[in-house]
């Protein structure tokens, strides 16, 4: 090690230069690597798509319950046997059935997609991270579980370097 200002050969842990009087730079810290940065990217990944998994399950289970209790409500059945809208609410030509086959048919396809985007995410493919940004973009509306979700995902699959991450994810073993 010299000083930068003389150009002095310093002894290791010498303060200042004996020559000019300079102090004498602290060495930096190494910056981590790319193998720690990576690795930090892999888990934070894998928790996204064990919560995407999670999220589709309880969406789907959730919907069905609710989609449930609406096709009681709408045909008289259960707590609405008795009441206002006992045989329907709206008498025989209602939309409620085309309603609901349309609901269910919402909460199946975002269960989908919220494991096709978990699935994508374990496995580290391109289309995993492109089903992940989309599938968060259709959640922010889900206030509040939705939202954070998307925006976790977002935050996290988006912008260059996190990008560049990614590639390289998809070259390693896991």
């Amino acid at each position: 090690m010299f000083c930068s200002g003389c150009g002095q050969a310093l002894v290791p842990g010498q303060a200042v230069c004996t020559q000019c009087g300079r102090p004498v730079a602290t060495p930096v810290p190494p910056v981590p690597n790319l193998d720690f940065q990576l690795q930090n990217y892999a888990s934070r990944i894998r928790a996204l798509s064990i919560v995407w998994f999670i999220y589709g399950g309880l969406s789907l289970a959730l919907g069905l319950i609710g989609l449930g209790f609406l096709g009681s409500m709408f045909n008289g059945f259960g707590p609405f046997a008795h009441g206002p809208w006992a045989h329907g609410p709206w008498g025989e030509n209602f939309f409620g059935p085309a309603f609901i086959h349309m609901a269910f048919s919402f909460i199946v396809v975002r269960a989908v997609l919220a494991f096709i985007a978990g699935w994508g995410l374990v496995e580290r493919t391109q289309w995993g991270r492109v089903v992940a940004i989309v599938a968060a973009f259709f959640c922010l509306l889900k206030i509040p579980v939705g939202t954070a979700l998307g925006i976790w995902t977002l935050v996290t699959l988006l912008g260059y370097r996190n990008s560049m991450l990614y590639e390289q994810l998809e070259d390693r073993p896991r």
